[in-house]
């Protein structure tokens, strides 16, 4: 079943889950205005799911059967799935600033690979019971938050080393219907209107931390789970004329003595297979950040297209105004073009799944957390000083000073005040507000910070095959000219007999 944006909204008004914003208890997440903003963004993932011009982009097969489901609930079994993912997604991003459902695809992904993985090495049932919840999802048509970073408490320790184990999610008793889990989660995107919750582990485990190892999915409204969430957005506030209608809530989420049946859990214990999964969500969902950022970056681009205009320039007359344009796009295309190469190069995994490749998108996910401040500094740049003096909207109604303004601040006869100032105001809160602010500190932080990014880039990035190349060059003589000479490292003086060499290297960072 495909929902409509209506019925998504009717779907949430029929569940009763305990959130607090702004210290407040909310009674209804469906018509609450401080989370509207953020129901709304959803909403188009459902409305163009209907829309026959988004068909092939927005709907996929479904896991079982011929049927057709939203592509945010599917698993992507080829390259042109991926490639499928990373359009749609840039596509609601275009509209939405960020659209969040992509999250429950690249979770309900990587726990396809890992229960698959855990299930051939120690003869579990997680796949089995993962599928079958698969199923279930897209019959419903669910959204479904990632619950995977812990609140972590100290930094320095092991999660069964926190002189408070809640900070981080576990099982604290196993019964005969299920298992019952209590700890926090934070940074749950658009935790307060979503039906399930995906819980993943955030990192590696050892056997110490084996209760911290699990996976699991819970109803948001199931007795036990708070959510205390900010609002979504800026809603209701006048000069919020983008961020007012769409908006993202994170929530943290404290599981007190949830009881979770074992239908519904796909991973318990087995602490070896913890950071498998963590890594294979981090890939995929980095991948999708790709696209989400570039659709914001659409945005930026286009605003400081009409920006330019409106002042009354020319980005073919003025250079600088066309050069700072042309950074500004090559900083979006270039990560962009990350999630491509990671899109072509996927690999299909055990489990029938295919992954993005990683290198490709841990790099896309790097440049665009590190370059969303450049994106935010060059759209400030072609769009002037008005961004920063220009009035409120109220004074837009102010019978003393409103035909004043829109004399003098009009630059182009053919292009209106409101127009001129209805477009600053549109830069003014993606990039100037706190709106702009949390946009900034989500693309750093979210899916990983920089610092787990370079890291996943050294450990995956074929460096002993470059080491190889440039030997077996300066051994042939290359470098230098000279007669060739062995110039490997200890043990690895010849291609043949005391120490085999490489097998034929991959051009491609994966090296795959």
């Amino acid at each position: 079943m495909l929902m409509s944006s209506q019925h998504y909204r009717e779907s949430l008004r029929a569940r009763a889950p305990r959130v607090f914003v702004d210290g407040r208890r909310v009674e209804s997440v469906a018509d609450d205005p401080a989370l509207a903003p953020g129901v709304n963004a959803i909403g188009v993932t459902y409305d163009y799911a209907l829309d026959p011009r988004h068909a092939s982009l927005a709907l996929a097969p479904a896991s079982r059967g011929d049927g057709r489901v939203n592509r945010f609930l599917a698993i992507n079994r080829s390259t042109d799935d991926l490639m499928a993912k990373l359009e749609y997604t840039r596509l609601v991003c275009q509209e939405t600033g960020c659209a969040m459902r992509y999250l429950t695809m690249d979770g309900f992904n990587a726990v396809h690979q890992a229960t698959h993985r855990v299930d051939a090495d120690l003869g579990t049932e997680y796949h089995a019971r993962f599928l079958d919840y698969l199923e279930h999802a897209e019959a419903d048509d669910l959204t479904v938050a990632i619950a995977m970073t812990d609140a972590k408490g100290d930094r320095s320790l092991r999660p069964h080393q926190q002189p408070n184990p809640d900070t981080h999610v576990r099982v604290v008793e196993r019964r005969a219907d299920g298992i019952v889990i209590s700890g926090t989660k934070a940074i749950v995107t658009s935790a307060p209107y979503v039906h399930e919750l995906l819980v993943l582990p955030g990192r590696a485990m050892t056997a110490a931390d084996a209760d911290f190892a699990l996976a699991c999915a819970v109803p948001v409204d199931a007795p036990g789970l708070t959510i205390v969430a900010r609002r979504a957005g800026r809603p209701g506030e006048p000069r919020a004329v983008f961020s007012g209608r769409y908006g993202q809530s994170t929530g943290l989420c404290r599981f007190d003595r949830v009881l979770v049946p074992w239908d519904r859990v796909f991973l318990c214990g087995e602490w070896q297979h913890a950071e498998y999964l963590t890594k294979a969500y981090a890939t995929h969902h980095r991948h999708t950040c790709i696209a989400a950022r570039a659709g914001f970056g659409d945005l930026l681009i286009g605003a400081g297209a009409l920006m330019i205009e409106a002042n009354g320039l020319s980005a073919d007359r003025h250079g600088h105004l066309r050069d700072t344009m042309v950074e500004l796009i090559k900083v979006v295309e270039g990560f962009y073009a990350c999630g491509v190469a990671a899109s072509v190069f996927g690999t299909r995994q055990e489990s029938g799944a295919v992954e993005p490749d990683a290198v490709y998108s841990n790099v896309g996910k790097l440049l665009l957390a590190t370059q969303i401040y450049d994106m935010h500094r060059l759209a400030h740049t072609v769009s002037g000083g008005l961004v920063v003096t220009l009035p409120g909207p109220e004074e837009d109604h102010n019978p003393e000073t409103a035909a004043d303004l829109a004399a003098v601040l009009q630059a182009r006869p053919d292009i209106p005040y409101a127009r001129r100032a209805s477009i600053a105001r549109l830069v003014e809160d993606v990039t100037a507000t706190d709106a702009g602010g949390w946009m900034s500190v989500i693309s750093l932080h979210g899916g990983g910070s920089p610092e787990a990014m370079r890291r996943e880039i050294w450990r995956r990035y074929p460096v002993p095959e470059r080491k190889a190349l440039v030997e077996r060059l300066i051994e042939r003589g290359v470098a230098t000219g000279a007669e060739p000479s062995s110039a490997r490292e200890p043990g690895q003086c010849c291609d043949t007999g005391c120490s085999p060499g490489p097998a034929a290297p991959s051009t491609r960072p994966g090296g795959r």
